[in-house]
């Protein structure tokens, strides 16, 4: 019978809980209350029905969108299908109730629930270069992994001969455990969730069905990939046991530094030292993209710190199907090293300037000048 109880006031979890939220909740509560744990405790038993019910609802949106408007009222006949009928056996809410248990409690009681051992995920770290995450390139990879056994097609069993059904689980895949009025499905002990077994193993393979080796690939990396990106290539992971389906290989993207450019997003920086009579006066300057050279005009009494912004001349971005833009900050540079000609040349010039070339200077000598006289006349 369906239970009265606030579904969220059951799990502990507020009315706008995520639903990691809510499976964590459940998942807790459900291993306090479990009957395994809990021999002959009615009220466990009661517990964990009501923690499972309600974890039934609020993991599926579309029962969760019409509890939360109508209450039980939303839900009530469905979950009467759930828990009708004696217990789980052979019901369709036997299926529902694996379906959750199998989803939360899969990698504690039996791992896969039966589900086929699909092959494991790999990633492989692929290091590129600004110019060649931008423009995006052909790589070759040598990917160890285990692949398809080739000389039993994958299957585990020597040429001529086939798996034949668990004699335990009847090729199920699980084995039903009673407990009260529950009963469980847990994965299979003999055939560990495989629902076959193999009489006669290959020898290539000694009956899993695959073997080690390394896989060369081609793969296309797209224009614009960022620090992190995956690129994924599906089937290309370990093979699975006995036929079953392979994993996926995930190529994440590192980027090497760079000598002259750092990258945000699609953005691009960079500093540019320019002369001291190329600030002062006015010039054309050549600026680096990743596409040549650019044309830059930096205007007569330019400082140290300008920041010229180049739109367009950014990195290709992935996402947004656009190139970001390049941002210049320019730095006057100290000429070092002089000759004796270069050097009386710059004296001669500072003799015949003063501050008032210099706006910056003079507005703080002026802070400075009143700073003293104020200090000055604290101490008097």
């Amino acid at each position: 019978m369906a239970t009265t109880r606030d579904y969220y006031e059951i799990l502990g979890v507020s009315r706008d809980a995520e639903l990691n939220d809510i499976k964590r909740s459940y998942r807790k509560l459900a291993m306090k209350y479990h009957p395994d744990k809990n021999p002959g405790d009615e009220a466990a038993a009661e517990s964990f029905r009501e923690v499972t019910e309600a974890y039934e609802v609020l993991s599926d949106k579309g029962k969760r969108d019409r509890y939360d408007q109508y209450g039980h009222a939303g839900v009530d006949a469905q979950m009467h299908d759930f828990w009708s009928g004696g217990g789980f056996q052979d019901s369709h809410a036997f299926r529902d109730f694996g379906d959750i248990f199998g989803d939360v409690f899969g990698d504690i009681f039996g791992g896969s629930m039966g589900r086929s051992s699909r092959g494991a995920d790999l990633r492989y770290r692929l290091e590129l270069s600004l110019e060649e995450a931008h423009s995006g390139r052909e790589v070759e990879l040598k990917i160890p992994k285990h692949a398809s056994c080739e000389t039993c097609d994958g299957s585990g069993a020597r040429p001529g001969t086939h798996p034949v059904p668990c004699r335990t689980c009847g090729g199920m895949g699980q084995v039903q455990v009673s407990q009260g009025f529950f009963a469980m499905r847990r994965t299979c002990p003999e055939c560990r969730g495989e629902g076959k077994r193999i009489e006669s193993p290959c020898t290539t393979c000694a009956g899993s069905g695959r073997v080690r080796t390394t896989r060369n690939l081609k793969v296309k990396i797209p224009a614009g990939v960022y620090e992190g990106a995956q690129v994924r290539v599906s089937g290309e992971g370990e093979a699975g046991m006995q036929g079953s389906s392979p994993g996926d290989l995930y190529i994440v993207i590192a980027l090497k530094k760079h000598s002259i450019f750092e990258r945000d997003g699609a953005d691009l920086y960079c500093n540019m030292p320019i002369t001291f009579p190329q600030a002062a006066l006015s010039a054309e300057v050549d600026a680096p993209t990743l596409s040549g050279k650019v044309k830059i005009k930096v205007p007569a009494g330019t400082e140290s710190g300008k920041v010229f912004r180049l739109r367009g001349h950014g990195v290709a971005d992935i996402r947004a199907r656009q190139k970001g833009d390049l941002f210049v900050r320019v730095q006057v540079a100290v000429p070092r090293k002089l000759t004796g000609e270069q050097e009386e040349l710059l004296r001669a010039f500072a003799q015949a300037t003063g501050d008032e070339v210099y706006p910056e200077r003079s507005s703080f000598l002026g802070k400075a000048k009143q700073f003293w006289d104020d200090l000055s006349a604290e101490v008097k």
